[in-house]
């Protein structure tokens, strides 16, 4: 259960992440479909990187109940599979109002399967510059580009956009997951839940140890940070003003959607990378995210689809962002572009 997941493309890459186990499943085709949660990008970056589907719902379209929460506010139950069919039929199944997640709302769900394969036309997509800057590998943005040309060619405008506040989604991001981050690991103390340390003197060191043992490297700097931003000299500084950082970028979206359907852009920078390569970087493994992010702190729906391969035979992602609750358009034009082309008809030859 602890080993490390690969991509079935190239084992000696990353199958991106958190949900990267699921999206390595789908894409070695151990399962048909899988369930993930996305919290800045970890059900629609492993899917670019897996050559497969990936959809994040709009918040509370889905039940976080039985999830272990990382960031209440940002995370989001949300779907694997190999085409955009079995992605409208599973979240058929599970979206919907559970009382048990107060988080969850209780809009009425529509059959997504029902016009699937009815072409919306016409239809405008949003084009953000932001999504094509620096950073962005040459051959993912010629992917992307081609994937734009298809939609267009059956019927889309596309039209260049600006979301402005995109350019501070990863601090914003970094300051309210971890915050959050630092208040639900505190539950994890050895007593209630979590590893309990064998090797302790009294309760303090039960507490300390438990938590020194439990939690890894990456987990530890992002309680810290959590801690750090909440503490009552940079609270203000930080958090506080993260908070208003994300009703800004919230805004960019609104009004973005006041003139388009969806926004197109790549899912990630890059094609995925070596296992270990970034391990000592923490902040270039937090730009694999970039894209991703600003969907999350929105609480908007996002699907990536597969759009091409790189020279070195890795997929690559088309990433469509839609209104809350616009799944069934999301789903729509993500059929539409899927249906002219065979990237997810391709699979991943494991021997």
């Amino acid at each position: 259960a602890y080993q490390t997941t690969r991509n079935p493309w190239n084992l000696e890459c990353i199958p991106g992440g958190s949900s990267g186990g699921s999206a390595a499943a789908v894409a070695a085709c151990e399962a048909p479909i899988s369930l993930g949660s996305d919290t800045g990008g970890s059900i629609r970056q492993p899917a670019s990187l897996c050559g497969i589907v990936g959809l994040k719902p709009t918040y509370g379209r889905v039940s976080r109940y039985g999830l272990v929460a990382y960031a209440s506010s940002l995370d989001q139950i949300g779907t694997f599979s190999h085409d955009v069919t079995d992605t409208a039929l599973l979240l058929n199944v599970i979206a919907g109002k559970d009382d048990r997640d107060s988080t969850c709302t209780s809009n009425e769900v529509p059959d997504y399967t029902a016009n699937l394969e009815v072409p919306l036309k016409p239809f405008t997509i949003g084009v953000a510059r932001e999504y094509f800057a620096g950073g962005l590998d040459a051959e993912v943005e010629k992917s992307v580009r081609e994937a734009l040309d298809v939609l267009k060619s059956r019927g889309a405008t596309i039209k260049e956009i600006s979301l402005p506040h995109s350019t501070y989604a990863i601090a914003t991001y970094y300051l309210v997951a971890t915050a959050e981050a630092s208040s639900n690991l505190a539950r994890y103390d050895g007593v209630h839940y979590g590893h309990r340390s064998k090797d302790h003197s009294n309760l303090i060191d039960m507490y300390s140890k438990s938590r020194g043992e439990g939690f890894g490297s990456e987990v530890k700097r992002r309680i810290l940070l959590g801690n750090y931003s909440l503490s009552s000299g940079y609270i203000d500084a930080y958090y506080l003003k993260a908070l208003k950082v994300r009703r800004l970028i919230r805004d960019d979206f609104d009004k973005a959607f006041a003139d388009c359907d969806v926004i197109a852009g790549p899912t990630a920078p890059t094609c995925a990378f070596k296992v270990g390569e970034k391990s000592s970087d923490p902040l270039s493994m937090y730009l694999s995210d970039i894209y991703t992010i600003s969907c999350n702190l929105a609480g908007i729906p996002g699907i990536s689809i597969p759009c091409g391969f790189n020279s070195k035979n890795l997929p690559i992602g088309l990433q469509l962002l839609g209104a809350p609750f616009s799944e069934e358009k999301l789903l729509r034009i993500a059929r539409t572009y899927e249906k002219e082309t065979p990237w997810h008809l391709k699979r991943a030859q494991i021997s």
